[in-house]
């Protein structure tokens, strides 16, 4: 096996272990399971995780687990922070449609957006590629979507697994999970505690849906009657499946940027299930409030679209999609201008969002203006 292939992508399992009985005997093969698919998606992936390989990955690869020096990827003092994730059912358009090379970016992008906005650098990733039977070139497609996302990430592709197991999973399907562990210096974890009424908020752009909300998002795909080869309604360029597979946007190296250049970002949320209602809490102190102009945010077409078709309201839209922020920082009032410079220059569309201010209510999101669906 090639060294820079990590052994545990051969362990492909199963949900029982044949033993030879009865007068012919049964093979691993008969219960459903392909070793030699296994090896073979082993030796097509070998260099997709070898382009993945960064300061840090330590020894042979090719053992039970990855190796990673924290001292060789330049850290000193560290705090390890860890996340997994998954795609949702954004993985059935997958699937229904045949397009499989961009899957996996979203998942590592749900795993690396949520190390950012604790401050930490994604150092590694481990994945989980499980079926009911084995495609190799499928499952190839998949992994090299992943070493895709990982190299936009800065994060090495160290190890993961491939479970084959009939009987599970029906013909076609697969799931994905993914695992990162990341790094931060200690004292520099955010949020920080000195958040204030006053600090700014920045909005950072998303590519589109990202990988939240797909369920309300199929359902509405269902109502319309509309195939996933038909022109999307919202994006005539692209198939209805293809424009919303386009894949979560990562913004790893630009935050890192930020936070490290600018010295004035307090916290980040990443925007995902829940939308802003739900996630800019969970980075606030008690007695203080986020305020979100709508009137500041370019909202995709795509949402207008959901929206409409679906007869979605717009906080239903709120709390559930990221409607167009994939990204949220919170700086201080005189730090705005240089984040936003900056972000602009590592090429993101950054824009001023809101503010942060004393409470107005009992939520702790206070919305003006209007979502804009007009596009």
């Amino acid at each position: 096996m090639p060294l820079d292939v990590p052994a545990n992508w051969q362990d492909v399992t199963a949900m029982t272990n044949s033993t030879p009985t009865g007068k012919n005997g049964l093979s691993y093969a008969e219960a459903g399971v392909d070793i030699d698919a296994g090896n073979a998606l082993v030796d097509a992936i070998g260099p997709l995780a070898a382009a993945t390989r960064r300061a840090g990955v330590m020894g042979s690869i090719g053992g039970f687990g990855g190796l990673f020096d924290l001292k060789g990827a330049g850290f000193t003092d560290p705090v390890l922070v860890a996340a997994n994730d998954g795609v949702g059912t954004k993985l059935k358009i997958a699937i229904e449609t045949g397009h499989h090379d961009s899957i996996g970016i979203d998942l590592v992008a749900m795993c690396v957006n949520d190390l950012i906005v604790q401050g930490a650098e994604p150092l590694f990733f481990l994945d989980y590629f499980a079926c009911g039977k084995l495609d190799t070139k499928i499952a190839e497609q998949v992994i090299s979507g992943i070493a895709d996302g990982c190299k936009q990430a800065g994060a090495a592709l160290i190890g993961g697994e491939t479970a084959e197991m009939p009987g599970l999973y029906s013909e076609g399907d697969y799931d994905l999970a993914g695992f990162c562990v990341g790094a931060a210096e200690r004292g520099t974890l955010l949020p920080r505690a000195n958040i204030q009424v006053g600090d700014i908020l920045i909005g950072l752009a998303s590519s589109g849906v990202h990988s939240n909300g797909y369920s309300l998002v199929r359902r509405v795909v269902d109502n319309t009657g509309l195939k996933w080869d038909a022109p999307a309604p919202f994006d005539t360029d692209r198939s209805l499946g293809e424009a919303l597979l386009k894949p979560t946007r990562i913004y790893v190296r630009s935050a890192l940027t930020a936070i490290r250049e600018t010295g004035g970002v307090k916290a980040l949320a990443h925007i995902t299930g829940g939308g802003l209602t739900e996630n800019l809490p969970r980075i606030l102190p008690d007695g203080i409030s986020a305020h979100i102009d709508l009137n500041e945010l370019a909202t995709p077409a795509v949402f207008g679209w959901i929206s409409k078709q679906g007869g979605v309201a717009p906080m239903e839209m709120l709390r559930t999609f990221n409607c167009g922020a994939g990204l949220v920082l919170v700086v201080s009032e005189q730090s705005a201008e240089a984040v936003i410079s900056l972000l602009t220059q590592a090429g993101e569309t950054a824009f001023l969002l809101g503010d942060i201010e004393a409470p107005q209510g009992a939520e702790q999101v206070r919305f003006s203006g209007n979502l804009d669906f007009a596009s």
